[in-house]
């Protein structure tokens, strides 16, 4: 069966391109031969038994070995990209669609059991949730390689961006509600209110999160720019990104702005489905919670990151050694913060840190612990001195996954 499955996935591929399933299974397979991998070079398994007498030369093996595995995840994962991207759009497409087939059952069960029948507001709602879904099911089509409706909420760091989805979200229901009323209209209904004194807490609500969502924009570039702030690019979007820092980690500012945002909405959308002949008369309250959820998180995005910074380099002393100054060939410990920046915890990102020692560049070695790494971390790393380096007073300085070099330390080598 294994073998039939490989050949059907084989000539699937030659005419319509990878086989999704194929990619998928490569990226797991590949991810789980570099986690058994580590975890046996963590255990001292697997190290040639030339370089075993050698602690400097294993070290380099080992750390050459994960790097050339980290490698190859890293491209089995773009590889499966694509399928990635194809499961998105289906799925995105068919909550949209399960959605008005919601509100469909939903109207058709109301008016059963109230006995009001079917009415000309129901069928206003239904078809402006109908030409809504037509309008994102079109423009998914069009962005299908990037994963249809989620694409305008990608930020450039391929992650799902707070500010986007909330203003996404309350754009969509205002054309929702705007295509209520006009299909009312269409279908002879004469109480429709589109005066702004009623639609004025909706609309200033749509100013705030949409301005939220270009000035958080802007603040992450001039950040970057600045080097104040490291953006690592994830490997695929996540929910988890909305609530979540670029670590995974819960973050306080983005999921008060998401709570508090969907609970506005929700309450938004009741009103206007009690009151679906004019705009949801939003109050004054909520659009002040709304304004006061935006400027926390704005504050948020303004204090996130940090520049990387070396505070000191010093010989890195194993057990037994005596003390002395650092000379060609030792190890040396570099303290700081910043080394190992927000989402560049992964393997393919720790094998692009580098240390530059005056005039040579050092790639700081992978150590290998059961469940991660000793070696390197954001707060030090240890790095073999390169023989490369001339006895003296040089520079230390490291560059992190991020392409953010920290200050410069000088050190003085002996012979």
């Amino acid at each position: 069966m294994a073998v039939q499955e490989a050949r059907q996935c084989g000539s699937d591929s030659a005419e319509d391109g990878p086989c999704p399933h194929c990619e998928r299974s490569g990226h797991r397979r590949a991810v789980a031969a570099f986690l058994t991998r580590r975890d046996e070079l963590a255990a001292g398994h697997g190290v040639p038994p030339a370089l075993a007498h050698s602690p400097v030369a294993s070290r380099q093996w080992v750390s050459d070995e994960l790097a050339q595995s980290a490698r190859t995840v890293a491209a089995r994962g773009r590889e499966a990209g694509g399928a990635r991207s194809g499961r998105i759009l289906r799925g995105t497409l068919a909550a949209v669609w399960g959605a008005v087939l919601a509100l469909f059952l939903g109207q058709a069960l109301t008016a059963l059991a109230l006995g009001t029948g079917w009415t000309g507001t129901r069928t206003a709602a239904l078809g402006a949730a109908v030409l809504l879904a037509a309008a994102l099911t079109a423009a998914a089509r069009l962005h299908r390689d990037r994963g249809g409706i989620v694409a305008p909420l990608l930020g450039e760091d391929n992650r799902l961006s707070t500010s986007r989805a909330v203003a996404a979200a309350w754009l969509l229901l205002s054309l929702y509600a705007l295509l209520l009323l006009a299909l009312r209209l269409v279908t002879g209904a004469t109480r429709v209110d589109l005066g702004l004194g009623r639609g004025a807490g909706l609309l200033a609500v749509l100013a705030l999160v949409g301005w939220t969502a270009v000035v958080a924009r802007l603040v992450v570039v001039l950040r970057v720019a600045g080097r104040r702030l490291q953006k690592v690019r994830a490997d695929r979007p996540r929910p988890a990104d909305l609530l979540c820092d670029d670590d995974g980690r819960a973050c306080l500012t983005d999921a008060q702005y998401v709570l508090v945002s969907a609970a506005v909405l929700v309450l938004t959308a009741v009103r206007l489905g009690r009151a679906p002949d004019r705009l949801p008369d939003l109050p004054w309250a909520l659009v002040l919670l709304v304004a006061v959820s935006v400027t926390c998180y704005l504050f948020g995005k303004c204090a996130e990151g940090g520049r990387p910074k070396i505070f000191s380099v010093v010989r890195a002393r194993e057990a037994g050694d005596l003390d002395a100054p650092i000379r060609t060939g030792d190890d040396i410990e570099i303290r700081g913060t910043g080394f190992v920046p927000a989402g560049a915890a992964a393997p393919d990102p720790l094998t692009r840190l580098v240390v530059r020692i005056g005039p040579v560049h050092a790639h700081v070695p992978l150590v290998p612990v059961p469940g991660g790494f000793a070696n390197p971390t954001d707060t030090a790393l240890t790095v073999p001195l390169p023989a490369d380096v001339e006895p003296g007073r040089v520079e230390v300085s490291v560059v992190t996954a991020a392409g953010v070099e920290t200050n410069r330390v000088a050190i003085d080598v002996l012979d």
